[in-house]
């Protein structure tokens, strides 16, 4: 199993452990550069803390305390592709952050800095950040979205997965995306219904009760909760077995549901404020129609890394369409030995730095269009949005034109470098809001520390 490549690993370890310092010393001025900008933005407050110590405390844009070091770091660890409960993964989003704990991420290790961003169902946020504020590991908003991509040639049809990155603030236009996603779980709803019929023709029948009960409350079925119990009926040995036979794309227990058009997703994506990328390209017919329309659309990267190394097929092909390098473990806690864990595909800092600067400015902007809508309608529900997910919580009873000054202080803090706080745009808007009176039902503000 991983022994073998854990011994490599360890002979690696041992043979470079003593020549960390000379390594420092051979990163180029554009790699020491992109470390820099990757590690002012992990840690965004750590360019006003001042201390003469070796070691200072940090508050990061969740409220956790974590302390930093002088030094800036050269290594960092992204996971920017896993999954929980609330999708098709097998594990809870509290439960895939402390996996990540686990395997060794958190804000302070050893001699560098470790961080992580869990891409999870948005319905999950909230759940994933409670967890990751006791372990000070920073979750990064984000869904996966099923479409469908149309062969303008051929007329045939093939499903592709796009991803979506949020900032810290969220989506802009969270109705809809929210609505959105909504259609899309609706359609997996009828679409595991027809996989049953599909399946119960093929004299392996299912019990939806039995479906619904492995996907959980409030959870859409998808394929692998079908495969579960079909496992769990005894119709297959395992789930491997369910997909090859019956559910992959095309198979014959295999059914649609109510999935975007390709093009339609990166667009809906880009105007609610996210960066949308592709997933595995590897798995799909034709990757260069589907890239070649997608970046029309609007699309600003691709998965190229594996667990197994960068896939220089798609990486020439992201170099040819200006689109970012991406990649992250897909992880869905299946438990089973072939499967990428959290953490392990390793991304090069210039690549999280080629990421970072494609994705601040859009996120930025999109904190830019919160702000002045709630500038046009300040009240507390649309402060609620605004705090949906940051570090200030639980609003209740009770309001002034301070405390309200105050939370937008630590929202802008938080969730922006010195640099884009410092934007004239960002500056307007404070000044507006400091004589915008608060339409209010009264509600109070519970700052987490």
């Amino acid at each position: 199993m991983g022994d073998g490549s854990n011994l490599q690993k360890g002979k690696k370890k041992k043979k470079t452990s003593g020549s960390n310092s000379k390594k420092k010393k051979k990163m180029t001025m554009e790699q020491s550069y992109a470390t820099k900008y990757v590690s002012e933005w992990v840690f965004l407050d750590s360019s006003s803390s001042s201390s003469s110590s070796s070691a200072s405390v940090v508050v990061d844009d969740f409220g956790v305390q974590l302390k930093s070091s002088n030094k800036v770091s050269d290594k960092f660890v992204f996971e920017l592709h896993s999954h929980s409960i609330c999708s098709d993964g097998f594990l809870s989003p509290t439960a895939v952050v402390e996996r990540a704990h686990r395997n060794g991420v958190s804000p302070f290790s050893s001699s560098f800095y470790v961080w992580i961003g869990c891409v999870v169902a948005l319905q999950c946020i909230p759940e994933a950040l409670e967890a990751a504020r006791k372990f000070g590991i920073k979750i990064i908003p984000g869904v996966e979205i099923s479409t469908i991509f149309t062969s303008r040639e051929s007329g045939a049809e093939e499903p592709v997965h796009v991803l979506a990155y949020y900032g810290s603030c969220g989506p802009k236009g969270m109705d809809e995306l929210e609505t959105c996603l909504a259609y899309i779980r609706e359609g997996r709803y009828q679409r595991a219904k027809n996989m049953i019929s599909k399946l119960e023709n093929l004299k392996m029948p299912l019990k939806w009760e039995h479906v619904a009960k492995i996907a959980g409350i409030g959870v859409a079925p998808g394929r692998l909760h079908v495969a579960r119990a079909m496992v769990e009926a005894g119709h297959v040995e395992n789930l491997k077995q369910a997909f090859n036979r019956y559910l992959y794309d095309g198979g014959p227990a295999y059914s649609t549901g109510n999935e975007l058009h390709a093009e339609e997703a990166v667009q809906m994506i880009c105007r609610t404020g996210g960066v949308a990328a592709l997933a595995h390209p590897w798995a799909l017919k034709n990757p260069l129609a589907v890239v070649r329309r997608l970046k029309d659309a609007g699309l600003h990267g691709i998965e190229v890394y594996r667990s197994d190394g960068k896939l220089a097929a798609f990486s020439d092909l992201a170099d040819t369409y200006d689109l970012v390098k991406l990649g992250g473990s897909d992880y869905h806690g299946r438990g089973t030995h072939d499967e990428s864990d959290l953490g392990s595909v390793n991304l090069p800092v210039m690549t999280l730095h080629a990421f970072l600067k494609v994705a601040r400015p859009i996120w930025c902007n999109a904190f830019k269009d919160i702000l002045h809508n709630f500038v046009e309608d300040p009240s507390d529900s649309s402060l609620e949005k605004l705090t949906k997910f940051g570090k200030v919580r639980n609003l209740k009873a009770g309001i002034n034109m301070n405390c309200c000054n105050d939370v937008i202080d630590m929202c802008l803090s938080s969730w922006l470098t010195n640099d884009e706080r410092q934007e004239v745009e960002f500056e307007a808007l404070r000044l507006k809001l400091s004589h915008t009176d608060i339409k209010q039902s009264g509600i109070q503000i519970s700052v987490v520390s």
